[in-house]
């Protein structure tokens, strides 16, 4: 249950979002603020299916959605400082690793759902030869 980490951050960050009025934000900053919610959103992600395949760590997780959006901010900077639009390929990735992500996580839960009606169909196949093999041996 460790994969609710991730959503519960989520959760939060958009509570929070919602408490702070900041007033309408920029053009300029506006392509910072949404390079950077993209790649905390990439983060979030990443969590979630980490924590499906039972790998999830949190300090990684802290660590890597900081330094995510740290790094996609400089370079939606760093691209408007020498006039090269890098905000596009930092979104073009984080939007790639969503995507992967997010198939990833779609397979990991169809996965486990067949893997539960698989044993659930065992489960009762042994309860229904156990009931069998009982009423042999009352007969």
């Amino acid at each position: 249950m460790i994969a609710v980490f991730p959503i519960i951050a989520l959760i939060l960050g958009v509570l929070l979002a919602q408490l702070v009025h900041v007033g309408p934000v920029t053009s300029v900053v506006g392509v910072y603020l949404a390079v950077a919610c993209l790649a905390g959103f990439d983060t979030v992600i990443g969590g979630i299916r980490s924590g499906l395949e039972g790998k999830f760590q949190a300090d990684i997780f802290i660590t890597g959605f900081i330094s995510n959006v740290l790094l996609a901010g400089f370079l939606a900077w760093l691209g408007d400082k020498i006039s090269v639009n890098l905000f596009l390929a930092s979104s073009l990735v984080f939007g790639g690793r969503i995507f992967l992500n997010l198939s990833l996580i779609r397979r990991l839960v169809v996965t486990h759902i067949q893997d539960w009606q698989k044993r659930r169909e065992s489960a009762e196949a042994q309860q229904r030869a156990a009931n069998m093999a009982a009423t042999e041996s009352n007969a």
